[in-house]
C-alpha cells in the first residue's frame, strides 16, 4: 500500500512538472504555445484514425505539446523569433532543439517512457535525411512520424510574420509530395482519406476562428487562443473507431 501511494505521488508530481513546462512555454513564447497545441490537435486526428492504444495516443499528444520545448532555450529564443532569413550557422543552432528538448524531458522519462524519444525524433525523415540521428523508415518512433506530419500541416497553414498561411488543401498537396521521402507513406495515405482530411480541415478552421477572435479582442494582444490540456491518467470511456485497419505494421 505504501509503495502504491508513493507511486501515485510521484505520478502526480510528474504530471505537475509537465503542466508547469507547458505553462512556461505559454509564458515565454505565446506563439509557440499556441503552435504546439494546434499540432497536438492535428496529431490526435491522425492517431485516432489509426486507432492507437491509449498509451500511444497519450505519447503522441504529449510529444506534440512538447516537441518545440527546446526552442525556448536562451541560446535559441532570439534566433527563433528573428524575422529575417536565417544564416547557415543559425539554422544549425535551431537544429539542436530536438536534443535540447529531449534533455529537458529526461528527468520524467520513468513516467513517460516514449516522450523524450518522440521529441528527439520529430525532425527525422522517412528517407533518412533528417536530424539529429538520421533515422530511416520504421526506425523512427511512430509518435514522431505522426507529429512530423501534424507539425508540417500547421507550419504550412498558419500565418507567419514573413508569409500568409496556405489552405488546408495546399498543405495536403505539399505533404503528398513528401510521401515516402519526408513522411511515412502509410500515414500520408491515411491523411488522404476523406474522413481524416475532413477532420483536419475542421480543426484548421477552428484554429483560424480562434485566432481571429483573439485578434479582435483588446486584451488578446494578437495572440491566438488555444485549447486547454489536462494532464490526467486513465483511459477514455469511448475510444475512437479507427477509419481503417490498425497500422500495426507501421509501428
Amino acid at each position: 500500500m505504501h509503495d502504491h501511494r508513493a507511486r501515485q505521488r510521484a505520478e502526480r508530481f510528474a504530471a505537475a512538472a509537465l503542466e508547469s513546462l507547458l505553462k512556461a512555454i505559454d509564458a515565454n513564447d505565446p506563439q509557440t504555445g499556441a503552435h504546439v497545441r494546434r499540432v497536438a490537435r492535428y496529431a490526435l486526428v491522425l492517431a485516432d484514425a489509426v486507432g492507437v492504444d491509449e498509451e500511444t495516443r497519450r505519447t503522441i499528444e504529449l510529444g506534440a505539446l512538447f516537441h518545440d520545448i527546446g526552442k525556448i532555450h536562451e541560446a535559441l529564443f532570439d534566433i527563433v523569433h528573428e524575422p529575417r532569413k536565417l544564416t547557415p550557422a543559425e539554422r544549425r543552432e535551431i537544429a539542436t532543439h530536438p536534443v535540447r528538448g529531449a534533455r529537458v524531458l529526461a528527468p520524467i522519462a520513468h513516467f513517460y517512457k516514449e516522450l523524450a524519444e518522440a521529441v528527439l525524433s520529430h525532425h527525422e525523415r522517412w528517407d533518412g535525411a533528417g536530424y539529429p540521428r538520421g533515422l530511416r523508415g520504421r526506425a523512427i518512433p511512430f509518435a514522431a512520424r505522426v507529429i512530423t506530419i501534424a507539425d508540417t500541416f500547421d507550419a504550412i497553414t498558419h500565418h507567419r510574420r514573413y508569409r500568409d498561411g496556405r489552405t488546408a488543401h495546399e498543405a495536403l498537396r505539399i505533404i503528398l509530395r513528401g510521401r515516402g521521402t519526408q513522411f511515412d507513406p502509410e500515414l500520408v495515405d491515411l491523411l488522404l482519406l476523406p474522413p481524416v482530411y475532413g477532420q483536419m480541415s475542421h480543426a484548421h478552421r477552428e484554429a483560424l476562428r480562434r485566432r481571429i477572435w483573439r485578434h479582435n479582442r483588446r486584451d488578446g494582444h494578437g495572440v491566438e487562443d488555444a485549447p486547454n490540456v489536462s494532464f490526467r491518467w486513465g483511459s477514455r470511456s469511448d475510444p475512437p473507431t479507427p477509419v481503417g485497419e490498425k497500422m500495426s505494421a507501421a509501428r
